[in-house]
């Protein structure tokens, strides 16, 4: 009978276009973070280009309850990070600004779809593979280093998760980073497969200079995918110590 009726419930769910699949590490990126998180005692996430929570709220939803402090460029997304944050007492969003290699003021050009706003130039191969991640405007932000605002915020903290989600500007925000990289046990980001953002370092020399700074690869996610070929743009690379 048990049988028979999950039978009938993995139908009807495929009729749907569902897929029923048990929950695994090869099936859940929530368990598979859930893991990380457990296994290296992570204590900070540092959630950098936050845009309205989104990844704060999947560390939420895969269990981790320390804290997270997030970063934010773009004032519409910013106004509405602080809403996601405002009931959570352990996630602190940061006051509205760029990270990079030095302290200053830059411009960001903003996308229609909010989250593939840039610091950097895009390139035809992702307005092509993504119509509305095209620019609409521009504007101008704070540009501070990663270390000279973590460390005077949050100097205690030495199992950090620093994520980034900057859209071809990661190696900039890195090297504004030492000191953060040295405490960090584990760091996300977006790897580009092919030129999407001009200046942008793609995967192969990205996971190059992480692997000499003592990071191993530990997880890869397909992020963005043109639509029209199939072709896999950018992946989520997960990197440990």
């Amino acid at each position: 009978m048990k049988s028979s009726l999950k039978d009938a419930l993995r139908s009807l769910a495929e009729a749907t276009g569902l897929e029923v699949r048990k929950t695994s590490v090869y099936t859940s990126q929530k368990l598979r973070h859930h893991l990380l998180f457990s296994q290296l005692h992570i204590d900070l996430v540092l959630d950098v280009g936050a845009n309205t929570g989104q990844f704060a709220r999947q560390c939420r939803a895969a269990g981790y309850s320390g804290k997270i402090l997030s970063f934010e460029p773009s004032a519409s997304a910013h106004a509405a990070l602080l809403r996601s944050a405002a009931s959570d007492p352990l996630w602190t969003v940061a006051d509205r600004m760029a990270l990079g290699a030095a302290n200053g003021e830059t411009e960001i050009n903003i996308a229609v779809n909010s989250y593939s706003s840039s610091i950097l130039p895009m390139l035809d191969a992702h307005r092509s593979a993504a119509p509305n991640s095209a620019y609409i405007q521009k504007e101008r932000v704070p540009l501070r280093r990663l270390d000279d605002v973590v460390v005077a915020t949050v100097p205690s903290h030495n199992n950090i998760f620093l994520k980034l989600d900057v859209q071809g500007y990661e190696s900039h925000v890195l090297a504004g980073a030492a000191q953060v990289l040295a405490h960090s046990v584990a760091l996300q980001l977006e790897m580009s497969l092919i030129p999407l953002y001009e200046g942008e370092t793609l995967m192969p020399q990205m996971h190059a200079n992480l692997a000499a700074q003592g990071f191993a690869l530990w997880d890869l996610e397909p992020s963005f995918r043109d639509p029209a070929t199939g072709r896999l743009l950018q992946v989520d690379g997960i990197f440990t110590k």
